[in-house]
């Protein structure tokens, strides 16, 4: 079951790990504080257009025993998969001047997301430093904390440890013309190849088209986490949303379980490669 930790703004599932894989879910947040709503200039059902909705679900339901990091905060009120120093001066007062921002701060979705596609900018004030400083200690940080702990954790016992870090996306066109799962490792940076070929084949196995690192190489949590030499590989999946949602893109849909059966086989691919053991095995 779920154990947060006292005044943590994320879950964490399991206890000590129990095999090599650790699973992310950074955007599946439902839990919106009273300060994000007071300071929207826009309704809340804009911004929880940022949210991976539902794809909490989804890990909950494909997860065996391995260890799982769910952030229960929105994404609205801190992204943990963009690096602490993406801070937006447009609305943080503390931000500091950047040579070159990324591509992702400059289209407002920094640190603190600062626009929802089909709405534009959603706050009605800026930050002051102290409120930003304070997200970052009590929320961004502690999450990254215990992530690279548990993988410090899976890599001493196993000799190896593999993050998948678990999103969903909206559908890229029409089914059948467009990949409809993407896997990231920062172009071959943050995972051996052997892993993304294993997950690779489940999806392909079921029919589903996937492609690696296009539109989504993988963020700030790969980046940060993913070290192939020192045995630790990441991974970022992204799932498009009417695999397991509605038409409306809004409830668990008729593709709900085919999809969590299909994470799972994905995890159990990813221990049986890190171990070495034909997939029949680890999924025992």
């Amino acid at each position: 079951m779920a154990s947060p930790t006292p005044g943590a703004s994320f879950q964490s599932l399991g206890g000590p790990v129990a095999g090599p894989v650790v699973i992310s879910v950074p955007h599946g947040g439902r839990d919106y504080p009273h300060a994000l709503i007071e300071a929207l200039r826009v309704p809340l059902s804009a911004v929880m257009g940022l949210e991976d909705r539902l794809i909490d679900l989804v890990a909950q339901g494909a997860r065996s025993d391995e260890t799982m990091l769910v952030q229960t905060l929105p994404r609205a009120w801190i992204d943990l998969n963009r690096d602490e120093g993406e801070r937006d001066p447009v609305i943080d007062l503390g931000a500091r001047p950047q040579g070159r921002a990324s591509a992702k701060l400059r289209s407002g979705l920094g640190l603190v997301p600062r626009r929802v596609a089909g709405h534009g900018d959603i706050w009605s004030r800026r930050f002051s430093d102290a409120e930003m400083i304070r997200r970052i200690a009590t929320d961004h940080r502690p999450y990254h904390e215990a992530l690279e702990q548990a993988l410090a954790e899976a890599r001493a016992r196993f000799g190896v440890a593999v993050l998948l870090d678990l999103h969903s996306m909206p559908p890229l066109g029409a089914a059948g013309l467009v990949p409809r799962i993407v896997i990231g490792d920062r172009h071959g940076l943050t995972a051996d190849t052997r892993f993304v070929r294993r997950i690779e084949a489940e999806a392909r196995a079921c029919g589903i088209a996937v492609t690696r690192n296009a539109p989504y190489a993988g963020g700030h949590i790969v980046q940060r986490h993913g070290a192939p030499r020192r045995g630790i590989h990441a991974i970022q999946l992204e799932l498009d949303r009417s695999l397991y949602l509605d038409s409306a893109l809004e409830a668990p849909g008729a593709g709900f379980d085919a999809t969590v059966t299909l994470v799972r086989t994905m995890l159990a691919a990813l221990a049986a490669e890190a171990l070495g053991q034909p997939v029949s095995l680890a999924a025992e």
